[in-house]
């Protein structure tokens, strides 16, 4: 099972990805775990993204597509996965077909967590991770950002009806048993 949990900053991509991971047996790719990590670290590419992120700016594809592909080749994703935070652009959308189709493998379904815009400010003011961007100013960047630039994923994956909205309301267990019942469908 390919999956592409999708959603916009503060909907719970990573929470609900850790719980489909535990629950499917399928490991989780976090494009955010993979640059926390090298900046963390202060790796060449943690350097280059800490400056962009912190403008709330999204990394170029390029970059982004390539740290994913050679990731996906590893082979704890041979038998499927959950990509959290990829892909985010239309390029970088059509870059994962291309790659995925040169394997004879594809996207089986993208989960859409639906939220409402103050919801996920306040989620992101609640959360305890302090990242430098987790202002109210640098939110209303990162949503714009998503919506601009991210949200149009959704129409290159519903042409290919491999859409399934999920309202990502509640608790993270109602949330997660929303998914369930979409993900036993398939």
């Amino acid at each position: 099972m390919n999956l592409i949990l999708f959603g916009p900053p503060g909907a719970g991509k990573g929470t609900q990805a850790k719980k489909i991971k535990n629950h499917y047996n399928i490991p989780h790719l976090s494009t955010g775990n993979i640059f926390r990590y090298n900046i963390k670290n202060e790796t060449e590419l943690g350097k280059k993204v800490k400056s962009i992120l912190n403008d709330g700016k999204l990394v170029p594809d390029d970059t982004v597509v390539e740290l994913v592909v050679d990731e996906l080749q590893k082979p704890e994703y041979e038998n499927g996965y959950i990509l959290d935070g990829f892909p985010r652009t239309i390029p970088q959308a059509k870059a994962l077909d291309e790659f995925l189709s040169s394997k004879n493998s594809k996207i089986d379904l993208l989960l859409n967590l639906e939220v409402p815009e103050q919801e996920l400010i306040d989620r992101i003011l609640s959360r305890a991770e302090g990242r430098s961007d987790d202002t109210p100013e640098k939110i209303k960047t990162r949503l714009a950002v998503y919506h601009e630039e991210t949200a149009p994923v959704l129409n290159h994956y519903a042409d290919q009806n491999k859409v399934e909205k999920i309202d990502g309301v509640g608790t993270v267990d109602q949330i997660f048993g929303r998914i369930k019942e979409t993900l036993n469908k398939i």
